[in-house]
């Protein structure tokens, strides 16, 4: 099972890091980062899979969402179910 990642928020020293520790905690892999930065808005989507993760999707979410506003950034995280039923044909 494949879901996406996105962040939005101003651009801070250690985003990626911070990110990638706490999936890295769940057991979620990293598939994929794409990041922009204009004028100091940072802006990111992570695309992971986390069929072997150890928690749901909405205790990553909840996670993720306890992150981002120590960080004062938007993280959530969606299910990627289009990219998943392509993926098993």
């Amino acid at each position: 099972m494949n879901a996406i990642v996105t962040v939005v928020g101003q651009d801070k020293v250690g985003i990626i890091a911070a990110i990638c520790i706490l999936l890295s905690e769940y057991n979620v892999n990293i598939l994929d980062i794409s990041q922009t930065i204009l004028h100091g808005a940072f802006t990111m989507v992570m695309a992971v899979d986390v069929s072997k993760s150890t928690a749901s999707i909405g205790e990553l979410s909840e996670a993720l969402a306890q992150l981002g506003t120590k960080m004062e950034l938007s993280i959530r995280i969606q299910r990627e179910e289009i990219f998943d039923a392509m993926h098993n044909i």
